[in-house]
């Protein structure tokens, strides 16, 4: 689901992102789609900020049908020190796109994400036309090709991994120049909030009384009540090496596997009679 204030979701106080309010929010897009009885059981699954409401869902009990819960790539320890650099991290990136197939170049060249048919889905939803304060891009995806979409450049970049260097004089145009788009939600007006989102997430999934999976991208994102969680079996941990942050978007076909692994090692769901188990990774 797209939070408030982000994708096609529109609420009449899109600023308020407090980690309660995007809880109770959960709960309440459930109980629109099935009503208060016979609600299905239901898995939650939370790529980083996502995945701490997710937890802080679970804990308030705001899905009474909760059959388990997956968190992706977010680990207290680690959230709570990225915060600190996070502000120039967001100063640093491009403020505005001329165009969508400029916004997924710079997702891929800067190393933001890893897999260029991923971009092509994900970005769309982050921007908004400049003109137009609350119309989001989803239906405006690039129909063209990868080839044609992503321009390769004739030299190297000197940085890859920098959020601002690929193209970034072609995309921050002077504000006389008409550029059609921007962030969907501005993440620096939100630094109230997140400290909120981590704070005590740790101890909070350890406590979900569901089964439980965290999917990172390398063991070194753990932090020790994680550590001494997992030696406990308390959660089951899958690791993809090679992937960055956005690890469902770097390796969807092996997050879709240990997904499904995940609901029949559970017994959430059966396997197909072609389904083989990914090795567990630990």
């Amino acid at each position: 689901m797209d939070f408030r204030g982000h994708g096609n979701t529109v609420t009449p106080n899109e600023h308020d992102l407090s980690a309660s309010t995007l809880a109770r929010d959960v709960g309440n897009v459930i109980t629109a789609l099935y009503g208060d009885e016979n609600v299905p059981p239901i898995i939650m699954v939370g790529h980083s900020m996502g995945g701490a409401i997710a937890i802080h869902a679970a804990v308030q009990f705001l899905v009474p049908s909760l059959a388990g819960l997956i968190v992706i790539d977010v680990v207290e320890g680690t959230a709570m020190e990225a915060l600190q650099g996070m502000q120039s991290f967001l100063r640093g990136r491009p403020k505005q796109f001329r165009s969508l197939e400029y916004a997924i170049e710079w997702a891929v060249k800067s190393g933001q994400i890893r897999n260029l048919e991923s971009a092509r889905v994900s970005m769309v939803g982050q921007l908004k036309r400049c003109s137009q304060e609350c119309q989001t891009v989803s239906d405006q995806v690039p129909s063209c090709s990868a080839s044609e979409a992503i321009a390769e450049e004739d030299e190297e970049l000197e940085n890859p991994k920098d959020a601002s260097s690929p193209t970034q004089q072609q995309e921050e145009v002077s504000a006389s120049t008409s550029v059609p788009y921007t962030w969907r939600v501005d993440l620096s007006k939100s630094e109230t909030y997140w400290k909120g989102w981590f704070e005590g997430m740790s101890n909070l999934f350890l406590s979900c009384a569901v089964p439980k999976m965290l999917l990172i991208a390398g063991v070194d994102r753990l932090d020790k009540d994680l550590i001494v969680g997992q030696m406990q079996g308390k959660f089951w941990m899958q690791v993809l090496p090679q992937c960055g942050h956005c690890v469902h978007e770097d390796q969807p076909q092996k997050v879709a596997d240990i997904l499904a692994s995940f609901l029949v090692r559970n017994k959430l769901a059966e396997a197909a009679d072609e389904f083989v188990r990914p090795s567990p990774a630990c």
